[in-house]
């Protein structure tokens, strides 16, 4: 992508906040791995290098960006490679004020004496995780400050975020792609053998076609293993009459697919699992059906649920609507962008953004464990499936794994 992309980034961010404030976004890399990069630094600059750091300021309706690098240090560069240069990184992000990170100090005092708000972004993963560095630098600036009021940018991001633009977008059809051939890798080799094993048919293709990382740690669950909604030990066998489910997908340049797909290790549905199977494929279609701008997730999920209690019903596997939460208890959507489980400001659907549709079924008492996942762009009057491509109905399946196996 082109600094312009990035340009645009920080616009929405900057039409965000508040006038007279400055918003701080650190790089925070803690490995070598630039996959690692924070999010929202990497939104607003598409660097990911390691301890850098960002800053916008609003004041008086005026703009100003400038962005801290780390210093070149030979020794460092031997072990990890040669850092951008200033003008290399002015270049990548469009900001023409690049200074070294040991002046981030000395400039960001100065400027706090005419801004009265700092942003620091204090999202964490979970409630029990440690206390950031954000957290320790806002007690820092409270104490030295006291008539400085600390803001929480995560808002804004998730904002900024919910609506991918036209490249954004692309990035993610490319993702989407790869994650096709990594699939396609595992249906071309399918049969008994350790869950790992066919995963790493996966692995290998999506780096040969050019993935930069994995969106998250894959799921590859056989039989009884796929009730389990996060499943991720991959070391059992996959028998010859288990279905397998995985949940996968490849990242180009940090932004994520995030596809689920159920196959018979057999290479052939039974037909029990064939009945559950073309279940959650419909569920599927009448979410896609539903999806599109001013409909919530909550809403979408609904509908499946609906759907579920009078299918579920049908086929004698409950009596009540209300039981339907013993075999399906996920919900349908989540936003996925830069991350999987992307930021959004959880307002109805709107155009440009990007969700999951992935209904599921998991009957322990049967082994039987099958999520189907999309990812569904919103237009204007609907949706379009930017995963389309990637075989999902009973019979492509089995005439691929059919052809496949003739060909081995």
């Amino acid at each position: 992508m082109t600094s312009k992309v990035w340009i645009r980034h920080r616009k929405k961010v900057f039409d965000l906040m508040e006038d007279s404030s400055i918003l701080i976004v650190k790089s925070n890399l803690h490995s070598e791995e630039r996959e690692n990069v924070q999010r929202n630094y990497y939104f607003l600059t598409g660097n990911a290098e390691n301890d850098n750091i960002v800053l916008l300021a609003k004041s008086h309706g005026k703009e100003y960006e400038m962005i801290f690098i780390a210093p070149y240090d030979e020794l460092e560069a031997k072990w990890v490679g040669t850092p951008l240069s200033k003008e290399e990184v002015r270049l990548q992000t469009g900001i023409a004020s690049v200074r070294y990170r040991n002046e981030f100090d000395s400039v960001f005092y100065r400027m706090l004496g005419s801004h009265a708000k700092v942003y620091l972004d204090f999202s964490r993963e979970n409630r029990t995780q440690m206390i950031s560095e954000e957290e320790v630098f806002a007690e820092e600036l409270r104490k030295k400050n006291p008539w400085l009021e600390i803001k929480n940018a995560h808002p804004l991001f998730s904002t900024a975020r919910t609506v991918k633009s036209s490249e954004e977008i692309e990035a993610m059809k490319k993702a989407i792609a790869i994650t096709q051939k990594g699939i396609e890798a595992i249906l071309s080799h399918i049969g008994p053998m350790k869950e790992y094993q066919l995963e790493s048919y996966f692995d290998q293709a999506i780096k040969y076609h050019g993935a930069t990382g994995y969106a998250f740690p894959t799921i590859a669950a056989s039989g009884k293993n796929a009730t389990c909604l996060h499943y991720q030990e991959n070391q059992a066998d996959a028998e010859e009459n288990d279905l397998i489910l995985f949940d996968l997908g490849a990242s180009y340049h940090m932004y994520c697919a995030d596809i689920s797909r159920t196959f018979p290790i057999s290479g052939k549905f039974t037909p029990r699992q064939k009945e559950i199977y073309n279940i959650v494929l419909k569920g599927q279609e009448e979410v896609m059906k539903a999806a599109k701008p001013n409909v919530t997730t909550c809403q979408l999920n609904e509908i499946l649920v609906a759907f579920f209690a009078k299918e579920l019903k049908r086929i004698g596997l409950i009596e009540k609507d209300e039981e339907v939460g013993k075999y399906y208890y996920h919900g349908v959507s989540h936003h996925i962008g830069l991350e999987c489980h992307d930021l959004c400001d959880y307002t109805p659907l709107q155009a440009g953004s990007i969700i999951s549709d992935e209904p599921g079924l998991y009957i322990e008492e049967e082994g039987i464990g099958i999520r189907i996942e999309d990812d569904l762009l919103i237009t204007e009057d609907g949706c379009v499936n930017l995963s389309e491509g990637i075989i999902k109905t009973v019979e492509d399946i089995e005439n691929f794994i059919q052809k496949a196996k003739e060909g081995r």
